[in-house]
């Protein structure tokens, strides 16, 4: 947790980007990826993670409370009552934590942008503040199927909040996110945990995408896939590296999360098993293209009458 205060803190100075021109101007398409429809592997697995929060829920003491995980689950429905807290849950409990500190104390963040694999349930569950907007990013037939269960069980949006999904197939997501009121002059808070990424490249076009459209001061967290690094490193030292370049190259500070650390704070004891993601926290270090904009046209604005100013003296 102590990583996840280091980026409470006030925004660091901000590092200027070159102006905005059609040549240089970083263009987000669709972060979309060649799926096999006929085994449908993208809603098994938000199925899978949604039966994992489904029996985190049921057991005596829960990191958290999904009371709509169930509506995504298959009958029979099975509770799995065990003693030791799996990876995802912990991650899920941390992310939670980190949305609602941020949204509930610290001015201004009134923005959430979720990447998650179209039956994340935290627009529901979670008590967010008044006017409150927040975007899903998700698989489109996923979040269809999802949002027609929500409806049936009679879930809804907390009142004066406003929620909206981008389909992940969108060709241009960023236009689209910004069309459905999302703007880069006000702070928001990135979260990414399920949504589907098959390689690189993937990563590195969200990482673009929150890049353009993230304030200076706004923050970046998730899971990221470790088979990422692990066909290229094999120390947590390394990939820390590897991660920091990743992430700063985007303009972003980026620190890992244990899930040691967290299991620890919480007061639980973290399952023995191999867990392929990797937590992490990150702070925007760069101005987004809204703030870029709004500075050069100021300082456009001064140049000019500067040269006004200097005509009159002459």
């Amino acid at each position: 947790m102590e990583a996840l205060l280091r980026f409470t803190r006030p925004p660091a100075i901000a590092i200027l980007r070159p102006p905005l021109t059609c040549s240089s101007k970083k263009r987000v398409s669709g972060l979309r990826a060649k799926l096999d429809d006929s085994t449908d592997p993208l809603l098994q697995a938000a199925i899978n993670s949604a039966s994992l929060r489904y029996q985190e829920t049921h057991r005596p003491d829960p990191l958290f409370l999904d009371t709509y995980a169930g509506c995504f689950v298959p009958p029979p429905v099975q509770t799995d009552i065990k003693q030791h807290s799996d990876h995802y849950c912990l991650a899920t409990r941390f992310l939670d934590d980190a949305l609602l500190r941020t949204v509930n104390h610290i001015d201004g963040f009134k923005q959430v942008v979720l990447f998650t694999d179209g039956m994340d349930t935290r627009p529901y569950r979670l008590g967010w503040p008044a006017s409150t907007l927040i975007f899903d990013i998700s698989p489109e037939r996923v979040f269809n199927r999802a949002a027609q269960k929500l409806q049936d069980i009679g879930a809804r949006i907390p009142r004066n909040c406003l929620f909206f999904h981008v389909a992940m197939e969108s060709l241009d997501i960023q236009q689209t996110l910004c069309a459905k009121g999302f703007t880069g002059d006000r702070p928001s808070i990135w979260v990414i945990q399920g949504f589907p990424v098959m390689t690189l490249a993937n990563f590195e076009d969200i990482l673009v995408l929150a890049s353009n459209l993230a304030m200076s001061g706004c923050y970046f967290l998730g899971e990221m896939p470790a088979w990422l690094t692990q066909t290229e490193f094999g120390t947590k030292s390394t990939t820390r590296q590897w991660m920091n370049k990743l992430f700063m190259s985007n303009g972003f500070k980026a620190d890992m999360i244990s899930f040691e650390d967290v299991a620890r704070d919480l007061h639980k004891q973290l399952a023995l098993r191999h867990y392929n993601k990797i937590l992490f926290a990150a702070e925007q270090l760069r101005l987004s293209d809204d703030q870029m904009r709004t500075f050069w046209r100021e300082f456009q604005r001064l140049e000019e009458q500067g040269d006004e100013d200097g005509f009159e003296e002459l």
